[in-house]
């Protein structure tokens, strides 16, 4: 489950989709109370239901059939679901877990030690982007059929927070090597998978287990509906087809704003802002010194940005942990006030007093034509020329990550409540470091959070986010303020960690 929130995959299979409104689930029918029927809309897709292809924007979908190892909990606590209790030995090098014992897969299956091994090594090795979450899993060990020890190459402080997510997934041993759980899914969880009404890409109904393990779903039918655009999940949530919806987009927000009948909870999960990807200048040479990185920071307009385009909806920050990270620290939300002059002193001190082009790849789903012309205006100002490319969903993937075609790029990247999530993402060398940059003193403070006792990972990390941020790593612009959206008979929670509640989050309104 990555947590990153950009929307290049989910665009192109949303633009697919095209669903209309009148093609939507029941919905509405939430009202009944208890028992009654789910409908949430979504503007991301579910190519496939095999949790090794699980994402963390989509996993409703996967919690619907499958359960996880570990529960998390609205406010980011972990709690008992098939793994009962959890320790660490004193390296931190090997997580024993306590299975559930009497668990079967809809197929009749047992859950116990095997089908965690089987499941851990499907994901680790079936190709999904979440696999590299799990990369410091050594190997697993089954004690007996109601115990486990993960082997760890190196401590994970994210490790807990991967088993209560896309990881922690758990299907059928039984149908992992078959193909069919991409859309025939067999797990544990709450619901089943009504096929007869499941429209791949466009709509997906689960029917309530009467034969569930733990407590009763609340809904006897869960529908997910598919979404490409707002305009039309505002619509269906103002005439009641839709029960509960993130909405992003602050016009959408705006047009919900007045309408008494349905219940708004505002809440920040990302930041949207400009990821240096070649701070080594392999590519745009200007990169590599920090001064270039700050000026650019100190070029941008944040307070115009957010009032123009978000109509205010968000807090400017200048760092990528977020709020509920040990890393996190206030004061360096407003760290590079706008200051053009500033900017171009720095320019001229790092050689570039005549400036610079910067070439940026643009998917319009991501960058609008208001935030594209506020950064184009903004680096202009200073004497850096930002040149876009402008790219379809289809090939964005293959230019962006594959080929690293381009020095930076703007982007929505979810923030973690967990440190070593964060660091995992955006730090240490992978997707979103893809020229794999460090330095003697990130390296010595990631292992501090990696190795450290509580107290010793906690100071770590706070001096780790000061020093990403003094070297601008990255060019954060503001948290983004999402809106979760329920009708009558609904109540709904976001959730930590998660750009959309979980399935857990979801019950019926007293």
């Amino acid at each position: 489950m990555t947590r990153y929130s950009t929307r290049i995959a989910a665009s192109a299979a949303c633009a697919a989709a095209a669903l209309v409104l009148t093609g939507c689930g029941g919905g509405g029918s939430a009202s009944g109370g208890a028992g009654a029927e789910l409908d949430i809309a979504t503007l991301t897709a579910a190519q496939s239901l095999d949790p090794a292809d699980a994402i963390g924007s989509a996993l409703p979908y996967f919690q619907a059939t499958y359960d996880t190892l570990i529960k998390r909990d609205a406010d980011g606590a972990f709690k008992p679901m098939l793994a009962t209790q959890w320790t660490y030995d004193k390296d931190r090098t090997h997580l024993s877990l306590t299975l559930r014992d009497g668990v079967k897969f809809t197929d009749g299956t047992a859950f116990d030690a095997a089908a965690v091994k089987a499941n851990l090594d499907h994901f680790k090795n079936g190709g999904g982007g979440g696999a590299k979450y799990v990369k410091s899993v050594k190997d697993v060990k089954v004690v007996d059929p109601t115990h486990v020890v993960l082997e760890l190459s190196q401590p994970d402080p994210g490790l807990l927070f991967y088993l209560s997510d896309a990881a922690g997934l758990m299907a059928s041993p039984a149908k992992l090597k078959d193909g069919s759980l991409k859309t025939a899914p067999v797990g544990t969880g709450p619901y089943v998978l009504d096929k007869s009404k499941t429209a791949v890409g466009t709509k997906y109904v689960f029917d309530r287990r009467t034969d569930y393990w733990g407590d009763k779903a609340p809904f006897k039918t869960l529908t997910i509906s598919v979404f490409d655009n707002e305009t039309a999940v505002v619509n269906g949530l103002k005439t009641g087809q839709i029960d509960s919806a993130v909405l992003q987009d602050a016009g959408q927000q705006q047009a919900v704003a007045s309408d008494g009948r349905l219940t708004k909870t505002p809440y920040s999960f990302d930041f949207q802002g400009l990821l240096f990807f070649d701070r080594d200048g392999l590519r745009t040479p200007a990169l590599k010194k920090p001064q270039v990185r700050q000026a650019i920071n100190y070029a941008l307009d944040r307070t115009t940005m957010l009032d123009k385009i978000r109509q205010g909806r968000g807090e400017i920050t200048d760092q990528v942990f977020g709020p509920e990270t040990k890393a996190y620290d206030q004061s360096l939300d407003a760290y590079y006030p706008h200051d053009p002059a500033k900017a171009k002193q720095l320019l001229a001190d790092a050689g570039y007093a005549d400036g610079f082009t910067l070439k940026l790849p643009r998917v319009t789903a991501i960058v609008g034509d208001a935030l594209a012309s506020s950064i184009e205006t903004d680096l202009k100002a200073v004497g850096i020329k930002v040149v876009w490319d402008q790219l379809d969903a289809g090939s964005a993937v293959q230019k962006i990550y594959r080929d690293r075609a381009y020095s930076a790029m703007v982007m929505n990247i979810g923030q973690s409540s967990t440190d070593w999530v964060t660091d995992q993402d955006l730090v240490t060398p992978g997707t979103f470091n893809m020229f794999g940059t460090t330095d003697p003193t990130v390296t010595r403070l990631l292992g501090q959070v990696q190795a450290g006792d509580d107290a010793a990972a906690a100071a770590a990390s706070k001096e780790l986010n000061k020093y990403l941020v003094e070297q601008a790593w990255f060019a954060p612009f503001y948290r983004m303020k999402y809106l979760l959206v329920a009708g009558d008979g609904v109540k709904a929670v976001p959730q930590s960690g998660m750009g959309v509640p979980s399935l857990y989050d979801y019950t019926p309104a007293s």
